[in-house]
């Protein structure tokens, strides 16, 4: 059975709402919110204000953990700080691996690595809703939703771990398409840790060829083109990717490609899908 991607070319709080409301599926118990809480500088990221109505209706708490690299959100007092700069007080924030040790998570059949490292702190929760905001990446080639569960919930040290496919000492010299599958590998422990009670939200806006992560990032290269939910990780991503493929009258569509290509991000969804993590065959289902 094809997954179901809930596609909305409306691009607005209320539209993300809506969209979570048509999936049906209501995450429960204690909600951790996975959101990029913008690198300092970064122009590009998406604002509290924006994910507010879905935030509340889940009464989540928005998390995050430390980078693997210095900047503002390297040290937990600094990452704080640029979390009240950026406005993200409108909810309860939680820093995963504010304090260790690390939760150390099995991976079932991971290609590259078989163990994952996440901000000890995910123990407290029951379920989890992936906000993403689709755009490029300088090394995955994109970042959606399986980069969010993967790096995005991964420690300090876990981030090291992937970015290095299991040394940390490699985490810039790896090579390149064993780091994109160690993705895959780290993002289904995460699911199966939270025994699957995971919903995506995916929103292609600002899509520039960096990450929010980059503190000096360039301007959004191609016209925004909606919202997408889904339950599959997998699908949600290829959803997007095939979006941007479709948008061939957009004049910064090939920029963003090259970005894509380039950095073979497509390997990520192809080795996630080889997991079992998700399907790349959907339904887009357009309101």
């Amino acid at each position: 059975m094809k997954a179901k991607v809930y596609f909305s070319r409306e691009i607005t709080p209320e539209s993300v709402l809506k969209l979570y409301r048509l999936l049906g599926r209501e995450l429960e118990g204690r909600v951790a919110v996975k959101v990029h809480s913008g690198e300092k500088g970064n122009q590009n990221f998406l604002r509290p204000d924006f994910w507010k109505p879905v935030i509340d209706h889940v009464q989540g708490t928005v998390v995050e953990c430390n980078t693997a690299y210095k900047g503002a959100r390297y040290k937990t007092e600094d990452h704080l700080q640029l979390f009240h700069d950026h406005g993200w007080d409108l909810f309860p924030v939680d820093l995963l691996d504010a304090e260790g040790p690390d939760l150390e998570l099995p991976i079932k059949g991971g290609k590259q690595i078989q163990k994952n490292f996440v901000g000890r702190n995910l123990a407290n929760y029951d379920s989890m809703l992936v906000l993403s905001h689709f755009k490029g990446h300088p090394m995955g080639g994109y970042g959606g939703a399986i980069k969010q569960l993967s790096i995005g919930v991964g420690s300090s040290y876990g981030k090291a771990y992937i970015h290095g496919a299991g040394d940390p000492e490699k985490i810039w010299t790896a090579d390149h398409d064993s780091f994109l599958e160690s993705m895959a590998d780290a993002a289904t422990s995460v699911v199966d840790y939270l025994k699957g009670n995971v919903v995506y939200v995916n929103v292609m806006k600002n899509m520039s060829v960096d990450c929010d992560c980059c503190a000096v990032a360039e301007d959004p290269c191609m016209a925004d083109i909606g919202v997408l939910v889904s339950e599959d990780p997998v699908a949600v991503d290829q959803a997007c990717l095939d979006l941007v493929y479709a948008a061939t009258d957009d004049p910064g569509q090939a920029h963003l490609l090259e970005r894509i290509e380039s950095r073979n991000g497509v390997k990520t969804i192809e080795a996630a899908a080889a997991l079992g993590l998700g399907s790349r065959e959907y339904e887009l289902v357009e309101v």
